[in-house]
């Protein structure tokens, strides 16, 4: 299945609306205000003037008002993970993903959202895509209108925590795939009794490895599981967590910065370190340890940094 998406004046939008009004249907969505079905065709209009056109007629239909912007269905190049269904991109889908795992300062943070296919088109039409085609400002804007929308969980999983389970012998690995499926099972507890058509997981780890990670659980989450690289791009589910988990990380990242008295940067280059190692010069070793993953390599930079700056 094609989707085609134009954007239109509001003169353009009547003239299209006028034309398709002997296939008008009731579509009760948010910021929907007019919709119609054609034999191969379904046309969604919404108050921000872009109309969607999705079957096998939308390139046909769409071409008849203005520029296509581009088809919203995109298969990922070189995933590796499962095969997923026909027709996966317009499926009922939970998918989970997470962020702040290759970031020394911050926490690490897991989300997992439900997307029902009657709200794709609106998800799509909120902004919602690969998060690493978006910026954070992007992001931040884009997540309550989610929260409201759709059902959710996200997990945030602070620095004091993450280090002391790391110290048990704990991996990343294992970490994020017992985050994932407490996050799949509140959102199943939520939505219950329905259930989503399949769940998607951003591939972090081969299956084998993921249930092995979380073998003593009490409650572990197997059914219609998929597991695939850039799920991003292969379901709004997986996009919308991605957003939802980076702005959780975001926003404890501010609360960090302010708990230091500077802004603490992402990711764990040169520029964390010399930031890392003015906090522990300024705030001392346990305060450092207490908003950063301590095993990362940066600890001990920062630490040469600081020897340095002390005998300079």
């Amino acid at each position: 299945m094609s989707n085609e998406v134009i954007q239109l004046s509001t003169t353009q939008l009547k003239k299209v609306m006028s034309h398709y009004a002997k296939n008008r249907i009731e579509r009760n969505a948010p910021g929907v205000v007019f919709a119609a079905k054609l034999a191969d065709t379904s046309i969604t209009a919404y108050k921000s003037g872009k109309v969607l056109f999705q079957g096998g007629g939308s390139t046909r239909e769409a071409s008849l008002w203005g520029t296509i912007q581009g088809t919203t269905e995109k298969k990922a190049s070189s995933t590796k993970g499962d095969l997923l269904p026909d027709g996966f991109a317009f499926k009922s889908v939970l998918g989970s993903d997470e962020t702040g795992t290759g970031d020394f300062f911050g926490p690490m943070t897991v989300a997992a959202c439900y997307v029902p296919s009657d709200k794709i088109e609106l998800i799509q039409f909120l902004g919602v895509k690969d998060s690493k085609m978006l910026t954070d400002d992007l992001m931040r804007k884009i997540a309550p209108d989610l929260k409201t929308t759709l059902s959710y969980s996200i997990l945030i999983l602070g620095n004091e925590k993450y280090n002391t389970v790391q110290a048990k012998g704990w991996s990343q690995g294992k970490i994020k795939a017992l985050l994932h499926n407490q996050a799949l099972k509140h959102v199943l507890n939520k939505i219950a009794p329905l259930k989503p058509d399949h769940i998607l997981i951003d591939q972090f780890a081969e299956r084998g490895i993921y249930y092995n990670h979380i073998k003593s659980e009490k409650e572990i989450i197997r059914e219609n599981v998929l597991f695939s690289t850039k799920a991003e791009q292969l379901h709004v589910s997986v996009a919308a967590a991605s957003i939802l988990a980076r702005v959780a990380f975001l926003e404890e990242m501010d609360k960090l910065s302010l708990k230091a008295g500077l802004t603490i940067p992402k990711g764990a280059g040169s520029k964390v370190d010399a930031i890392a190692a003015r906090i522990l010069v300024d705030k001392g070793d346990e305060f450092l340890s207490s908003i950063t993953k301590r095993h990362f390599a940066n600890t001990g930079k920062a630490m040469e940094i600081a020897r340095k700056n002390r005998n300079n």
